[in-house]
């Protein structure tokens, strides 16, 4: 447990040594979802300096008996890990509005965080950025209050 615990402190110490650079802007989809409700994302990232962004994203999913819209907003902090490919963590809230079987819906708030993998693919001469990310969020109200959270694919276009 010992080494475990050494070698992500190692690991997370030499990341923030490494910042990445964060492209200015990127706009595209998040595809994914927690399993029992899937959906996509439109997705926009502002830099907001060489290792840090804004992800704001308005994502809208369901299933046979459950829909959802909801705005998400989160900041980034970036690291690079090899030539392109960056790692990036940060904290982050959304907003909700639910319908299950039919019912009248209701909203909910959540605060929570992101962690994932991007491949910046400008370092080859395209202007796209590709990621995989968790996004654990904890809902205060609604009707599935508690943690809950969902990996997804992005695909953004940058400028």
């Amino acid at each position: 447990m010992k080494k475990t615990l050494l070698l992500f402190v190692a690991m997370l110490g030499f990341g923030l040594l490494s910042f990445s650079q964060v492209n200015p802007h990127a706009i595209g989809l998040r595809f994914g979802g927690d399993g029992d409700i899937n959906g996509a994302e439109i997705s926009y990232q502002h830099g907001m300096g060489d290792a840090n962004r804004l992800e704001l994203d308005l994502g809208f999913g369901g299933n046979k008996t459950h829909s959802r819209m909801f705005l998400a907003g989160i900041y980034h902090w970036d690291w690079n890990i090899t030539s392109g490919l960056n790692w990036y963590v940060g904290p982050g809230a959304s907003v909700g509005f639910y319908t299950y079987d039919g019912s009248d819906g209701y909203i909910n708030i959540a605060l929570g965080g992101q962690i994932g993998l991007e491949y910046d693919f400008n370092t080859l001469g395209a202007p796209i950025l590709l990621s995989l990310d968790a996004r654990p969020m904890w809902d205060f109200i609604g009707d599935n209050a508690g943690l809950g959270w969902g990996a997804d694919l992005g695909i953004r276009y940058t400028f």
